[in-house]
């Protein structure tokens, strides 16, 4: 299959000290400049593994599950479906799956509200639309390899007490894409490209990702 790099949409957003995070926001250290006589321009990022466009492993659920370089990558590769759920206003349910045309490409991204609103803010909202744990077990049921958010975590803020819909997917071996960007992301199928910072041992990691037009 040809993938026509001009027709690549990057859903990745852009990592920087002032961005939407969940945690501590990234910091960057000087180490060398040339404006101080130095030969090159040298920085030092401090970043979470959680921060930006990034997937969790089954790792970050499940003690002894696979990190982010034992996980089965392939998942984050392929045909993937793009669910226009904006009628959505909380919870995604299995319902609002079906009737927004879930698929058997084996990937889903979840294209909600977030994009539009609390994705754009550099502040993290008490409030965004999530996965419900039901919602969750329909996407094992049908056999997704890889789900996609755009928000910080694709969890429904009704369950981040015990954390259901993490622990279903988690313990599925379902790989989670969060911070997805499909503001200008068309509801369809795509081919998915996602390739996360191999991170030894980590539960989570940046993943630039890119989503390619299939002809239908």
């Amino acid at each position: 299959m040809y993938l026509d790099p001009e027709k690549a949409i990057d859903i990745s957003v852009p990592i920087h000290p002032g961005m939407l995070h969940w945690g501590r926001r990234p910091e960057i250290e000087v180490v060398e400049s040339r404006s101080a006589g130095q030969p090159s321009n040298v920085s030092r990022w401090r970043i979470g593994a959680h921060t930006g466009t990034h997937i969790d492993a089954p790792a970050h659920f499940v003690d002894g599950g696979p990190t982010v370089d034992q996980a089965d990558l392939t998942a984050l590769f392929g045909p993937a479906r793009v669910l226009d759920l904006t009628f959505v206003r909380h919870s995604i349910t299995a319902a609002d799956l079906t009737k927004a045309g879930l698929g058997g490409e084996g990937r889903v991204l979840l294209k909600t509200t977030n994009s539009a609103t609390v994705l754009r803010s550099p502040w993290k909202s008490p409030h965004w639309v999530g996965l419900a744990p039901d919602g969750a077990q329909l996407l094992i049921e049908a056999g997704v390899k890889m789900a996609a958010i755009d928000y910080l975590s694709i969890e429904d803020t009704d369950h981040t007490t015990h954390w259901e819909t993490h622990q279903l997917l988690c313990g599925a071996g379902v790989l989670i894409l969060e911070v997805a960007d499909l503001l200008h992301t068309d509801p369809g199928v795509y081919y998915q490209v996602s390739q996360p910072i191999p991170l030894q041992g980590a539960e989570a990691a940046p993943a630039p990702t890119l989503l390619f037009p299939v002809d239908s």
